[in-house]
């Protein structure tokens, strides 16, 4: 399963909201964890409906050969319980690969009890256990809609007695599917051919968003993520590295960072080791890096004498 085209975007998603300017757990924003894309257990889940989701449903086109086969990715953090006199979770990064015959899903389905590999062993990691229902349609002349059911299955003794903060060391976080097809194409749900509208607007998705992904204009790679994205996302190179929080600017947060008083910034280097990678790589950024980061022009074109004066 080659998934490394798209790995650096799928981890910006992965860490969309982690831990938030001033990077401090203390810092009320960080209080209170709240992240993009979080499937509860379902126990608990089916007591809060529709507030708290247990699962996130994706559908996109494929159009298949009878030698087309799909590898798929589940990724999402897990929170660890946190260190007794401290109120913050450091996350874990946790993934299951599959893999699938398209043409036997286009004439069924398949459930997939999902065994969750992790970055790093911890201890009084809490277990959790997930499913992934696969199906797909035929929509004719070897087009079929694949139907993909993410849901943490992770069964709790007292659900109507358990908090929010205890399900979250429990739940999926920045839960997304990285997909990939060998002798197909998926097809766009946002520009997609005329022809093809209408089986798009079929499509159902719950807390999903997929978008074409890698290299722009081939179509064997899918990213279903919680965050609205493009066809195609891109992380800026003029970025060194993520600030977890993508509705604003690497200049501006670097900035505040730099700003920090030297008893905030003892803070960061104490705390969460995303915060202090942010704290050292913004401390030893060049010169030159600023301004890279200050502001970029991005697609600009040549304009014809002919639109030229149209415009006028």
């Amino acid at each position: 399963m080659n998934f490394a085209s798209v790995e650096k975007i799928a981890k910006a998603v992965l860490y969309e909201g982690y831990i938030l300017y001033p990077y401090r757990p203390s810092s009320t924003k960080n209080r209170q964890r709240w992240n993009f894309g979080t499937l509860y257990p379902r126990d608990w889940a089916e007591l809060q409906r529709p507030i708290e989701p247990s699962r996130m449903l994706t559908e996109c086109l494929v159009q298949t050969s009878p030698e087309t086969k799909l590898d798929l990715r589940v990724k999402f953090l897990q929170f660890m319980p946190s260190i007794e006199g401290e109120n913050w979770e450091q996350g874990v990064e946790r993934w299951a690969d599959q893999n699938a015959d398209m043409v036997r899903l286009c004439e069924g389905s398949v459930s997939l009890n999902l065994a969750f590999q992790q970055t790093e062993r911890v201890e009084g990691l809490r277990p959790l256990s997930g499913n992934l229902s696969i199906s797909a349609g035929t929509l004719g002349d070897g087009l079929c809609k694949l139907h993909l059911e993410l849901q943490n299955t992770t069964s709790i003794p007292n659900p109507s007695e358990s908090a929010r903060a205890q399900m979250l060391l429990q739940s999926m976080i920045s839960a997304h599917l990285l997909l990939v097809v060998n002798n197909g194409e998926f097809v766009s749900l946002l520009d997609p051919p005329a022809e093809l509208a209408d089986a798009v607007k079929s499509c159902q998705n719950s807390g999903a968003f997929p978008v074409l992904a890698g290299e722009e204009g081939q179509r064997s790679m899918m990213l279903s993520s919680p965050i609205i994205l493009y066809d195609y996302p891109q992380i800026a190179p003029e970025s060194v590295g993520d600030y977890f929080d993508g509705t604003e600017m690497d200049e501006m947060l670097a900035l505040r960072v730099m700003t920090l008083s030297e008893e905030e910034k003892e803070v960061m280097r104490q705390g969460d080791e995303h915060a202090r990678h942010i704290l050292e790589r913004t401390e030893t950024l060049p010169a030159e890096h600023w301004m890279k980061v200050h502001g970029a022009i991005r697609g600009m074109r040549r304009v014809h004498e002919d639109e030229a004066q149209d415009k006028v």
